[in-house]
C-alpha cells in the first residue's frame, strides 16, 4: 500500500521568496509620472502586478521595479502608455528556483 503524502500549502509571498535576484543598477522600468498622475484614473498597474510592486500613496503610484517577476503585466495594462519597460540587461534579474 502507498503511503500517503500531505501536501503543504505555500502563499504568494513563501513562493516568491524561493526566487532570487540579481539586482541592476539600471532601472528597467520608468513611470511617467505626470502622465500617471494627469491622465489615468485607474492606476491599474497597483492591481494587475503579482509582485505588489505598485502602490498607490496619497494619490501617485510609487513602484519598486528590484523585485520584478518581468511579467510585463504592468506594462501591458498601462491605458495610458505610462511605462517604458524592458527586461534587464543580461545576467541581471529574477532567477526562478522552483516552477
Amino acid at each position: 500500500m502507498r503511503e500517503e503524502k500531505e501536501i503543504k500549502k505555500v502563499d504568494v509571498e513563501e513562493k516568491l521568496g524561493w526566487n532570487s535576484f540579481n539586482v541592476d543598477k539600471e532601472e528597467h522600468i520608468k513611470l511617467d509620472q505626470k502622465k500617471c498622475r494627469e491622465q489615468c484614473e485607474t492606476k491599474i498597474c497597483v492591481l494587475v502586478c503579482p509582485a505588489n510592486l505598485y502602490q498607490l500613496k496619497d494619490g501617485e503610484v510609487i513602484f519598486n521595479y528590484e523585485g520584478c517577476l518581468e511579467c510585463g503585466a504592468c506594462r501591458v495594462s498601462c491605458p495610458k502608455e505610462a511605462l517604458s519597460w524592458s527586461y534587464p540587461r543580461g545576467g541581471f534579474g529574477i532567477r526562478y528556483r522552483y516552477g
